[in-house]
Order: structure tokens, then sequence, then C-alpha cells
């Protein structure tokens, strides 16, 4: 089960203050548990992990089967936001640090595309496709959101020219609407196998729906576990109670934020390999609690390289944030510092220690420091990274995000700011329609 330490609040805030938030923690929890309150049509995501049906899966590892027979090594995923966050955290969290360098083959490889506008990331990325074995999965329930449908454009315009029209249909998987939207509309005209984004989940709450689960499995890794991981969290956190983790922290947070001003949360990790579970992270909280003028900024850092950028700041800077720190307990892979006869560097005080035993002392000694320097900090504690861990951590931060927007006062599952840039690029694209806004942006500029 996920740990929760606060022993790095307590010089900060008073037992009664931590009972009283956990008390209107539980509250919040009651609001998302009984599917009442604000966005309750998009608590889909809840139940996907003892929900999704094994002939789902079994489709999806049918992709990664075929796919394989026909020599595809290279996977363009296409999605912005929630439709690739997901699958890369994973994908990153699980995947040989020097995989690329060592040419490793156990699956193929999948590449993130439909996240960005930009010219050369497009053309670098059919420099990539023109020396590999290539095939797609696209990602949106519309089919018109502009990052995605732009890059979706010119894959498959590079797929047919490479392989004719049949062939790259039976290249290209689509994740979209059930029934209706450009995407399904062209996926039914085209024949492409289809997987659903479900109506009642939202983007940033899907990892554990085809939209994170077909890329992950494309990739090579264990589906299967990762949901299995999910369910455990799911049964776990069904269970109202104060020792909750998922209540702790939501208590937690919204009392430093409320009582104590700290409007900024840092997400502390000590491996390379979570970068991106701090990006997925950011968006989950960032677009689930930031309206109505409230909501704690989500931040990230990866230690211990941050600590020689970021860290001066933390130790001494605004006292406006605190730290929430991703432990993995234990290193999947072992290597021993070794003795130097010389010893001009000075470490052989070291020869004998495991690095990650120097990694577990340096995550110890910078949360004294920054605890001392006014920073308050809480741990979330999982045993090791792999697939059953990182399911069961994914649920718990939905899950505990749920409760934490329900306790500050906001609808967890809209993004109604979200859609003010669309508005203005659309007009200065001179999309049609936006004849009027075009005019009056342009007398702005």
């Amino acid at each position: 089960m996920i740990k929760i330490d606060a022993k790095g609040c307590v010089p900060f805030v008073s037992d009664a203050q931590i009972q009283d938030y956990t008390q209107k923690a539980l509250v919040a929890y009651d609001i998302l548990a009984s599917e009442q309150g604000a966005g309750n049509d998009f608590l889909g995501w809840k139940h996907l992990p003892s929900e999704t049906p094994e002939a789902l899966v079994d489709d999806m590892l049918a992709i990664r089967e075929d796919w394989k027979q026909r020599g595809v090594d290279l996977v363009v995923a296409i999605g912005i936001g929630g439709s690739y966050l997901g699958a890369k955290c994973v994908i990153e969290a699980l995947s040989h640090s020097f995989g690329k360098q060592l040419k490793e083959k156990k699956a193929a490889e999948v590449v993130f595309a439909g996240n960005n506008l930009s010219e050369e990331y497009i053309a670098e990325l059919l420099d990539l496709l023109k020396e590999r074995n290539a095939a797609c999965v696209v990602i949106s329930k519309s089919g018109t959101t502009t990052e995605p449908a732009v890059a979706f454009r010119i894959v498959k315009q590079y797929l047919e020219d490479t392989y004719g029209k049949a062939e790259a249909a039976a290249r290209i998987v689509a994740i979209t609407d059930a029934k209706k939207g450009a995407l399904k509309t062209l996926s039914t005209q085209e024949g492409y196998r289809t997987f659903v984004v479900p109506d009642n989940v939202g983007g940033r709450f899907s990892v554990l729906t085809p939209v994170g689960l077909l890329p992950i499995a494309l990739a090579g890794f264990d589906i299967k576990a990762l949901l299995a991981g999910a369910c455990k969290a799911e049964k776990d956190l069904a269970v109202k109670a104060a020792e909750n983790p998922a209540v702790q922290y939501a208590a937690l947070r919204n009392l430093l934020y409320t009582e104590f001003g700290k409007k900024v949360e840092i997400l502390v990790t000590y491996n390379p390999k979570l970068q991106y579970l701090a990006e997925w992270w950011k968006q989950l909280y960032g677009e689930s609690e930031g309206k109505d003028g409230k909501g704690i900024f989500p931040a990230s850092v990866n230690n211990t390289a941050d600590l020689h950028s970021m860290g001066q700041f933390i130790q001494e800077g605004d006292r406006v944030m605190f730290e929430t720190v991703v432990s993995v307990e234990q290193s999947q892979r072992e290597v021993l510092i070794g003795t130097d006869p010389q010893n001009l560097d000075g470490l052989n005080f070291l020869a004998g220690k495991h690095v990650e035993h120097c990694n577990k002392m340096a995550q110890l000694g910078t949360r004294i420091a920054h605890i001392d320097g006014g920073v308050p900090q809480m741990q979330v504690s999982i045993e090791k990274i792999d697939e059953a861990n990182l399911g069961e951590l994914l649920y718990f931060f939905e899950f505990a995000c749920g409760v934490s927007a329900y306790l500050l006062g906001v609808n967890p599952f809209n993004q109604p700011g979200v859609e003010a840039y669309k508005k203005n690029m659309f007009a200065l694209l001179d999309k049609p329609g936006y004849e009027e806004a075009s005019k009056a942006i342009r007398e702005r500029l």
C-alpha cells in the first residue's frame, strides 16, 4: 500500500490542525465516494482497474503481436496532455535508461508527437520514420484538436505514401469517441482499428484506459500488472478512514495551502526514471485544481541533479512552497563503489557502499536541510519501480486529486480556462468562423 510520511510537516502544523483538516478531507472523500459532487459525470476512472474487461486487454496485446509480425519497430503515439503524458510517464519509468544506445529490441520503440507545434520536431520525426518500420496510434476524442490533428495529417500521409493505403490502414490505430467526431468518421472510412476514449473519463485521468494502456503495451510492458497494481489501490482507497493515504495527502496539502499560504507544491523525485511521473502529476493537479482563483501551483524537481540548480531557491528563497517526495524503497539494480589507492577524490570512505545508499542519504540530508529552511515536506513511498507499483501510484494520485479538489471547493473534472488560448490561436490562424475574433485580436496587436 502507498505510504504517507508526514513527519516533515510536524514542525509547521499542530495536531489539532491536522485533525481538523483530516475531518474536512473525509467530508470531501464522501463527496467523491458518493459520486454526487461537481463533475460527477467524469468519474469513470474510479473503477477502471477493477472493471477493465480482459478481452479489451487481449485486443491491445493482439495489436502488439500483429505489428510485431509486420516488423514494426517504431510506434508514433500522437496525442497531447492526458493523451500522452500517462503513457510517457510509465514507459520512461520502466525503460532502460540507455536502451536506445544498447539497441535493445525487446519491443517497438514508442515515440510521441502531437504534443507541440514545432516544425523542427515534426521534420526530425519524419527523418526518423524514413529509417524505421513504422506504425501509429492516434489519440483524440474529437480528432480536431490542433496539435495532434496536424501531426496525424503528416504522419498518415507518410505512412500511406510509404506502405500504400491498405497497409497504412493496418498500421494505424485510433483511440477516439465511440460514435462521433472527425477521427471516428475517418477511422470508419479507412478501416482503422479503434479503441474508445470513455465519455466519463477526462484526458488527465485516462492513463488506465487504452489511451495509456495501448502505447505502454506496444512498448513491451505488462499492462495486466499495471492494472493489478491500480486495482489494489482502488480497493485500499475505498476504505474511508483517517489513515487512508489519499485522505492524509489531501488534508495536509490543503492545510498548508489554506492556513500557511503555501501556494506551490514541489513534487520531488530521486530517480531520473520518474521525471515524467512529475510531468503527468503536474497536469493532473494543475488542471484539476487551478480554477476559480484557487489552487496549489504544481512544480517539480529531480534530485540530486536539481539540488545543484533549484536547491538554493528551495533552501532560502520565498517561503511559499512545500515538498512532496516520491520515495522508492528498493533499487532494481546494484552497483558498489570501489576503493582507489590514491583516493584523490577523497571518496574511499564510501568504498563498499551501494550508490543507492548515497542517494538515500542525500535524500535524508536534503529533507532535514529543507525543513530547517522552512519548507514542510511529505513523503509518498512505493516499494520499487515496476508495473504494479506504478499502477498503484497513478491511481493513488488520481483518487487523492479528487478528494483534494473537493476539499478546496472546485470541480476537479473541468478545465474551462484551457479554451482561451485555442480561441485566440484559431483567430490568428484565420480559421473559418473566427473572422470577427480575428479582426478584434489583430486590432490589439
